[in-house]
C-alpha cells in the first residue's frame, strides 16, 4: 500500500516547481513536529511541501552516501500525501501514519487536510503516539487551527504562506537575488537602499506588471491569468468559504453578488446598510459574510486602532492589487491601486490600522504613513509611500519598496 503512495509522491516531487526559495522556507523550525503551512488559494502551499520533501531527500541521500549509520539506503524518509485520496475514506490517518513510522518514516507532509473527517483529533493523536514522526500540513486560512479546534492548542506551530512579493517578482524577473529588509530598514535608510537596487534594476519598468499580475505564482504558467485568477476567486467562493465554513450553497449567489459590489467599489467605505438591501440580507449576516471573505483572503479590513469585527471596518480593500483589478465595470484610480497595495505589504506582519489623525494610516502605533502618487513639492513631515518614485528622498519613501519586506 505504501509503495502506491511512494510512487505517486515521486512523480508529484519530480515536477514540483518553486522557481525561487521562497523566504519562509528558512523561516520555519523544521525541527517542530506538527507544523501548519497557511496560506490562500493559489499562493503556493502544494509546491512549497513538495519542495521541502524534494530537499530532506536530498539530505538523506547525501547521508547515505557519506555512509552515515543514521541513515538506511532502503528507507524512504518522507512522503506527500494528499487527503483527497479515497483510500482515507476507510482508513484512518493514524492507521496510514502507524505504517509509514514502521517502515522508517520521519516526515509526513499532508495537503487537503479539510476534506479529511476529523482532522484535527487524528493529528493529534499521530503527535502523541509517534514521538518521532515530523508532520507538515497545509490549511485554508478559514481554517481556525486553534480557536475552532482545542485539540492541537499548544502543539501546533503556524507560519503564513503568501503570494509573491513584488521583491520576488524581480528577482524571478531579472534573474538577479535581491535580499529582503525590515520595516525599519526602509524607513530609516529607504534613499541608499533604493539608490543601491536602481544601479542594478529600474524597479518601476517592473512594478505596474506586477500589480496586474505578478501575486499568484501562476502568472508564470503559459495560460490566460485573467481567466485562472476568476476560477481561483470562484474556488475560494465556493470551496473555502462554503464548503469549509459550512455555509448553505444557497447563499453562494449572495456571496457572489457581495464580491461584485466590493469589486466594483473597493476601496471604500462600508454601507451595510445598502449592502444588505443589495443581497437582501441582514447586516449581521452580510457583516458575517464580509468577514468569510476576509478569512478566505479575499478582502482586506481596515480598522481605527483597538477595534476589529464584529465592528464595521473604516475602510475595505481587496486583499491585493491582482484581484483588485478583476472589476470589469471600472478601473482603479493609481492612488486607490498604491492604497492597496500598501495594505497588501504591510498587513500580514504588521498591524496596519486608520488614524483620527491627517495621516491615512498608523504602523504597529509607531509610523504614521501617507500613501500618494508622487511627492510633493516640499518636503512631508511624516513617512509617505509614493507610487510614482523610483528612489527615496526625505520623508518620500518609493512604494515599490515596500515590497522588499518579505
Amino acid at each position: 500500500m505504501l509503495e502506491t503512495f511512494f510512487q505517486m509522491h515521486d512523480y508529484l516531487v519530480a515536477h514540483a516547481e518553486m522557481p525561487i526559495r521562497r523566504l519562509l522556507m528558512d523561516e520555519i523550525n523544521w525541527d517542530d513536529h506538527l507544523i501548519a503551512i497557511k496560506g490562500g488559494r493559489g499562493v503556493g502551499k502544494t509546491d512549497f511541501l513538495l519542495t521541502r520533501a524534494r530537499e530532506i531527500e536530498a539530505l538523506h541521500q547525501e547521508e547515505v552516501a557519506a555512509g552515515s549509520r543514521k541513515r538506511k539506503a532502503n528507507r524512504r524518509p518522507c512522503l506527500y500525501v494528499n487527503l483527497n485520496n479515497f483510500y482515507f475514506t476507510e482508513h484512518s490517518l493514524v492507521e496510514f501514519a502507524s505504517q509509514f513510522v514502521k517502515a522508517g518514516g520521519k516526515y509526513l507532509f499532508l495537503d487537503q487536510t479539510f476534506k479529511y473527517p476529523g482532522w484535527s483529533k487524528e493529528l493529534r493523536r499521530c503527535h502523541d503516539r509517534f514521538h518521532d514522526l515530523h508532520i507538515v500540513f497545509s490549511a485554508s486560512p478559514v481554517m481556525r487551527l486553534i480557536e475552532e479546534n482545542r485539540d492541537l492548542s499548544g502543539i501546533v506551530k503556524m507560519y503564513n504562506l503568501r503570494g509573491f512579493s513584488f521583491r520576488e517578482y524581480l528577482n524571478l524577473q531579472t534573474g538577479l537575488h535581491f535580499k529582503p529588509y525590515t520595516l525599519e530598514e526602509v524607513v530609516r535608510s529607504h534613499g541608499s537602499i533604493s539608490r543601491e537596487i536602481c544601479e542594478l534594476v529600474h524597479p518601476l519598468n517592473y512594478f505596474k506588471a506586477y500589480l496586474k499580475s505578478g501575486y499568484f505564482p501562476s502568472y508564470r504558467e503559459n495560460k490566460d491569468y485573467q481567466t485562472e485568477l476568476l476560477k481561483m476567486m470562484n474556488t475560494m467562493l465556493e470551496v473555502d468559504i462554503l464548503i469549509i465554513k459550512q455555509i448553505d450553497v444557497q447563499c453562494l449567489p449572495k456571496l457572489r453578488k457581495l464580491l461584485h459590489i466590493l469589486l466594483r467599489q473597493a476601496p471604500c467605505a462600508l454601507n451595510i446598510s445598502n449592502i444588505s438591501d443589495d443581497i437582501d440580507m441582514s447586516r449581521a449576516t452580510t457583516m458575517n459574510y464580509i468577514k468569510c471573505l476576509k478569512d478566505a483572503r479575499l478582502l482586506n479590513l481596515l480598522y481605527m486602532e483597538g477595534k476589529t469585527y464584529p465592528m464595521k471596518p473604516t475602510k475595505v480593500y481587496l486583499q491585493n492589487t491582482n484581484i483588485a483589478n478583476m472589476a470589469l465595470e471600472r478601473e482603479l484610480t493609481p492612488l486607490e491601486e498604491y492604497e492597496t497595495y500598501f495594505y497588501q505589504a504591510l498587513h500580514s506582519d504588521h498591524r496596519v490600522n486608520a488614524t483620527e489623525r491627517n495621516a491615512m494610516y498608523t504602523v504597529d502605533g509607531k509610523y504614521y504613513f501617507d500613501v500618494k502618487e508622487r511627492p510633493g513639492e516640499r518636503d512631508s513631515i511624516r513617512p509617505c509611500a509614493v507610487g510614482d518614485l523610483e528612489t527615496g528622498r526625505s520623508n518620500y519613501i518609493p512604494l515599490w519598496l515596500l515590497g522588499f519586506l518579505y
